[in-house]
This record gives C-alpha cells, structure tokens and sequence, in this order.
C-alpha cells in the first residue's frame, strides 16, 4: 500500500518536475545566447551573474549540466566537418580480404576449366603451381 501511494505521488509530482525541468533548460539556453551575443571578438567572458544563474539552476536539476555548454557556431561546423572527413575516411578504406589476381592468370584458370571440364580448383591449382604461378 504504501509503494502504491509512492508511486501514485510520483506520478502526480512527474508532469510539473518535467515542466519545470524544461523551463529552467529554456532558461539555460537563452542565457548563453545573451552570453554569445555580448562577446568581444576573439573570447568568451562570463559575467558573475551568469556563474550564478548556471550553479543555480545546475543545483536545482543536476541533468542540465548537458545543456550548460557555451559552444560557438563555428566550433559546431568544425566537428561536423571534421566528423564528416573521418566518416568517409572510413568508408572508403580498404578492406582485407583475398588478393587481387592478374587478369592474365584468370584468364589462364577460366581457359583450363573450359578445356578440361572435369578438373576441380585443387588439380588447376596444382598445375598453375607446376608453372610457378602462386595464386593463393
């Protein structure tokens, strides 16, 4: 009885934590664009008042430590950029796998299984071998 009351407070209490929750992450977000938007050219300065306003609300909901990141346009673009290059780095690597063999030498298989149809792959490897042809 008594989890069943818990729980139900809980449930009353979760719809107002859930507002109040993203109304102080609101409040975050505007902070730092008023602080991007009051910046001096080449650096970022808080003031105390904004120090503030960041360890308040961080105290109040410890999860918007997330959201109290001041990051600048231009940084974003730069590690979207920078993750794109190593994405496509990645996709177009080489992958492992067999070696490549010479047209020359496939050519020479696909000639020998055609004149001698009941040859399997161990007997033409052996006779490419007995030429000196490593194909592995």
């Amino acid at each position: 009885m008594v989890a069943f009351l818990a729980q139900l407070l809980l449930a009353l209490r979760s719809p107002f934590s859930r507002r109040a929750r993203l109304e102080a992450e609101n409040l975050v977000l505007r902070q730092q664009s008023v602080v991007l938007r009051r910046q001096h050219p080449g650096h970022l300065r808080l003031w105390n008042v904004d120090r503030l306003l960041f360890v308040w609300l961080y105290r109040l909901y410890p999860a918007l430590l997330d959201a109290i990141l001041i990051v600048q346009p231009e940084t974003v673009i730069r590690w979207h950029r920078r993750g794109f290059r190593v994405y496509w780095r990645w996709r177009s690597r080489r992958v492992g796998g067999r070696p490549r063999i010479d047209a020359e030498i496939r050519a020479l298989i696909r000639r020998m299984n055609r004149e001698n149809p009941l040859w399997g792959a161990p007997r033409i490897h052996g006779k490419l071998l007995m030429l000196g042809i490593d194909c592995r």
